[in-house]
């Protein structure tokens, strides 16, 4: 099997997360400059086989699409463009850094560690990755 890869997008910055090739655990991969993305992508995918790309999908409370949406549709656009082959998935994004924060605070990261941001996206990534695969399970 190949490993699925997820993207929190962000104007600064992209925490990205990963499966596992069986599709069993999800891992945070690495932080990236959104500006560097692409690249970055290209460069992985070169050496690891993903089958799906799994997008968090920023919603306000309302089911609305947020402010963000506008930064995000370019950045789909060129994703596809990119890398036609590779199906893209958008996954509900609400509260994702917030359970991203608790979790860092429940496993015991000082405040220090908690404050860096990179940190936080990479986290938020592994919880939309986590919930995209605890979806998928429940329908099968």
């Amino acid at each position: 099997m190949a490993r699925i890869l997820a993207i929190d997008y962000g104007r600064k910055r992209v925490g990205l997360a990963v499966t596992d090739p069986m599709q069993i655990i999800a891992n945070g991969l690495d932080t990236v400059a959104a500006k560097d993305l692409l690249d970055y992508l290209e460069k992985y995918m070169a050496s690891e086989e993903v089958e799906l790309f799994v997008v968090g999908y920023p919603k306000q409370l309302n089911n609305e699409d947020s402010e963000s949406m506008k930064y995000l549709k370019p950045f789909l656009g060129k994703l596809k463009k990119k890398f036609p082959d590779t199906p893209i998935e958008m996954v509900d994004e609400r509260f994702t850094s917030k359970i991203a924060f608790q979790t860092m605070i429940d496993g015991g990261l000082k405040k220090k560690q908690r404050q860096d941001k990179a940190m936080i996206d990479k986290v938020s990534a592994t919880i939309i990755l986590q919930s995209y695969m605890e979806t998928k399970r429940n329908l099968f």
